[in-house]
C-alpha cells in the first residue's frame, strides 16, 4: 500500500500564494508520475500539474505560468507553489501518484481563495 498525505491548504486572499506538499510513504519501490488534481464544488476533477521522476512537467491551461510543481525524489515528496491565486482556484486539491502501474490518491486539502 501507498499513502499520500497532502498539506499546506488553507484560506488566502486573491492575489496571494500557497504552497502545497504531498509526501508518499508505504510500499514504494519506484514512484512514476506524481501530480496534483483539483475539484471544485459541482465540478469534475481536473488535472492541475504533473511531474515525472526525471522532472518533466505538465500543467493545466488555467494555471500555466502561475503554478509551479516540483519534486524531491529522495523524500518522495512533491510540491505545488501557487501564485496569484484567484477565487476560481478554490477547490479540494488532491495528490496523485502512479506506483507499480497503480493509481493512488491522497485525501485532499482544501484551498479557499477569497475575493
Amino acid at each position: 500500500q501507498v499513502q499520500l498525505v497532502e498539506s499546506g491548504g488553507g484560506l488566502v486572499q486573491a492575489g496571494g500564494s500557497l504552497r502545497l506538499s504531498c509526501a508518499a510513504s508505504g510500499r514504494i519501490f519506484a514512484i512514476d508520475v506524481m501530480g496534483w488534481y483539483r475539484q471544485a464544488p459541482g465540478e469534475q476533477r481536473e488535472e492541475v500539474a504533473s511531474i515525472s521522476p526525471g522532472g518533466g512537467t505538465r500543467y493545466g491551461e488555467s494555471v500555466k505560468g502561475l503554478f509551479t510543481i516540483s519534486r524531491d525524489n529522495a523524500k518522495n515528496t512533491i510540491y505545488l507553489q501557487m501564485n496569484s491565486l484567484k477565487p476560481e482556484d478554490t477547490a479540494v486539491y488532491y495528490c496523485h501518484a502512479v506506483v507499480g502501474g497503480l493509481d493512488y490518491w491522497g485525501k485532499g486539502t482544501l484551498v479557499t481563495v477569497s475575493s
